[in-house]
């Protein structure tokens, strides 16, 4: 059975595998989590395109029929890239709902919370070309947010205070729309939830991601019929497992070993 594999800097792209899992139950999914160089944030793109190129040799050696770039830094910096090295291979990025947020506004004003690299994009200033007409929008690149997450602070005091010194500009400006615009802010969904009300609009990306790859599989014809047999997950990280296991545990309800590679080693 051939997996989908799913690739992030850390632990933010379970979210996305969550979703996928959720959507086809019948696929076995193999994810990569990077967390010896988390974050990807502040990297140069060179060094973001560096990884990406190893980590997809890495699924490609798992056996993977299509890869999942559940990474909106390393979307941004490296899948053009990725789609020339591997040209028959289909690929899933990620990109922040702005289109998606633009019309679920009901006052025109929406914030984006993503990494300094997604927002400095080209891929972004595309978007906000196309679908960003007649709504203002106010962005944060969520400095610190991301090792937080990694650390497993999901709803520390620590992290309630970063994300009230980011919110509260929006807030003040009115916003009524939030776009998660990296995979590991859904993590604290609940907390931005807490402090910024309940009437705020959050838009997910993760749920699209997986209606692509589902309409993917069914174009190049690699689906997974239905066995009625429970599907292969597969877990790899690049440096530390503990919070990964734990946000395992936190999104599927179950443990699954964490195997640790270095890639660096890598044949």
């Amino acid at each position: 059975m051939q997996p989908i594999g799913v690739f992030d800097s850390g632990v933010g792209g379970l979210t996305v595998l969550k979703a996928i899992a959720e959507r086809l139950p019948e696929e076995a999914l193999c994810y990569f989590a990077d967390t010896a160089r988390v974050p990807y944030g502040p990297q140069p793109a060179a060094n973001i395109i560096q990884y990406s190129l190893e980590i997809t040799d890495f699924l490609v050696g798992q056996g993977a029929k299509l890869i999942v770039v559940a990474c909106n830094t390393a979307t941004a910096a490296a899948l053009h890239v990725l789609r020339a090295e591997w040209p028959h291979l289909p690929f899933v990025g990620m990109e922040p709902a702005v289109k998606p947020a633009a019309q679920a506004t009901r006052n025109g004003r929406v914030g984006v919370l993503a990494t300094y690299t997604t927002i400095h994009s080209d891929r972004y200033a595309s978007l906000m070309r196309r679908f960003a007409h007649g709504v203002k929008v106010w962005e944060d690149p969520c400095i610190g947010l991301v090792p937080l997450i990694e650390q497993g602070k999901w709803a520390d005091a620590e992290t309630a205070q970063l994300l009230r010194e980011i919110l509260s500009p929006m807030m003040e400006k009115g916003v009524d729309t939030i776009v998660l615009g990296c995979t590991h802010y859904p993590l604290v969904e609940p907390l931005i939830r807490q402090i910024a009300g309940a009437d705020l609009a959050i838009i997910n990306p993760a749920p699209a991601v997986a209606r692509r790859v589902e309409e993917l599989l069914l174009t190049h014809g690699l689906q997974q019929p239905d066995t009625g047999s429970s599907p292969l997950y597969t877990f790899f990280a690049s440096g530390q497992q503990s919070v990964m296991e734990v946000t395992i545990n936190h999104l599927f309800g179950e443990n699954y070993p964490v195997t640790q590679v270095n890639l660096s080693n890598k044949p």
